[in-house]
């Protein structure tokens, strides 16, 4: 598997940009993974190739985006 390129990784590049507000995106660690979750929209964000996965994770880790294993989002409604 090759490293990811810089191109594909600027995409991503606000889940770890600082805010002035509540951070909109965190990390849920579920048992067994780790998810980018959007507390915005109430859901995590799933990226399919694992190298980039693991960049993403690094560079949120990196910049100290909140990581719990305690679900971050608010109820779903019925």
């Amino acid at each position: 598997m090759s490293a990811p390129t810089t191109d594909v990784i600027g995409e991503y590049t606000q889940l770890w940009q600082d805010s002035p507000h509540a951070p909109r995106w965190v990390l849920w660690d579920t048992a067994g993974d780790v998810l980018v979750f959007d507390r915005d929209v109430n859901c995590p964000l799933y990226i399919d190739d694992e190298a980039i996965r693991g960049e993403v994770l690094r560079r949120m880790r990196a910049a100290g985006v909140p990581e719990s294993a305690e679900y971050p989002g608010r109820p779903c409604s019925r």
